[in-house]
């Protein structure tokens, strides 16, 4: 068995992972946001706990909403800020007494389908995920590519290409940089462009839920939004050609995402057909989770 962490900006959750895949134990706390101290402190309570639980001493695995630098050994590129320039994996281990495995959060999701989730048995599988932020992994025969700096599947701080009129002016993303597809496909991204026709601030689900209803501000915001989804998925095609592309994050809940972005991505795509399935998640929004439990071997 072994333990996987997922460390989010907002909750954090470990699972013991069975050679089976079956779970024999999940719990969920809120991240101490703004305190790294503390954060340290919540994730040796879940494993302790865990190891309770399950009865024995585990390799851990963390997926983080970030990386480690492969440069300095700290954390970069996290939109959990606390976490920047702190030597989260060296502290982790000091703190738990072994080895800890960490990798960005997008990769260990993508791992995670790959195993035994909407990728198992595909080559090459791109995990996406949409929620609070943006960002994707890749995982070519059961094995996540990395790369030497550590950015592989950054795709969420890529410009959204082929920009409409609609698209200006480009949003200030928190990375320093202006126009980064994560400002445009993440949950805050159709908050703001629903508030910026309607004038009122919704959240994203009340977002779809009102342009089911046909409310017509909040339909005109998510078409939209399907149509940024399209071509930024589309660059991804047409430099990576994945047998798959997953859905993973909040966003990942609107069905209409699954019908429509395939309709519209193949006119941005380099090829005369396109026959990449997008996919929703089968393990929903833990498989996160469980991808960082598979960062040690069996």
């Amino acid at each position: 068995m072994r333990i996987g962490v997922d460390l989010g900006g907002t909750k954090i959750e470990a699972v013991v992972l069975a050679p089976d895949g079956s779970e024999a134990f999940r719990r969920r706390v809120a991240t101490p946001r703004h305190d790294y101290a503390a954060t340290i402190r919540a994730i040796v309570a879940l494993v302790d706990e865990a190891e309770t639980a399950s009865g024995g001493r585990r390799p851990v695995g963390v997926g983080i909403p970030g990386m480690v630098s492969p440069a300095t050994g700290l954390v970069k590129n996290a939109n959990s800020t606390w976490l920047i320039g702190k030597p989260l994996d060296r502290d982790l281990a000091e703190a738990l007494g072994r080895p800890v495995r960490l990798m960005n959060d997008a990769n260990c999701f993508a791992l995670s389908e790959a195993a035994d989730g909407a990728g198992a048995g595909l080559p090459v599988v791109f995990g996406v995920i949409v929620g609070t932020g943006t960002g994707g992994g890749i995982v070519v025969d059961g094995r996540v590519l990395t790369g030497p700096n550590a950015i592989a599947g950054e795709w969420g701080h890529c410009p959204l290409p082929w920009p409409e009129a609609e698209d200006e002016p480009a949003p200030r993303c928190w990375c320093g940089k202006r126009g980064c597809i994560e400002t445009y496909l993440s949950g805050p991204g159709l908050e703001r462009e629903h508030e910026r026709r309607s004038g009122a601030r919704r959240s994203a689900e009340e977002v779809a839920r009102l342009a089911t209803a046909r409310e017509a501000p909040a339909r005109a915001a998510l078409d939209l939004y399907i149509r940024r989804m399209a071509r930024a998925l589309a660059m991804v095609i047409n430099v990576l050609d994945p047998d798959v592309i997953v859905l993973g994050g909040g966003m990942s809940n609107l069905a209409a995402l699954y019908d429509e972005v395939p309709k519209l991505w193949g006119a941005h795509a380099f090829s005369d057909r396109i026959t990449t399935p997008l996919r929703p998640p089968v393990h929903g929004d833990s498989s996160g989770v469980r991808g960082a439990a598979r960062l040690w071997p069996e």
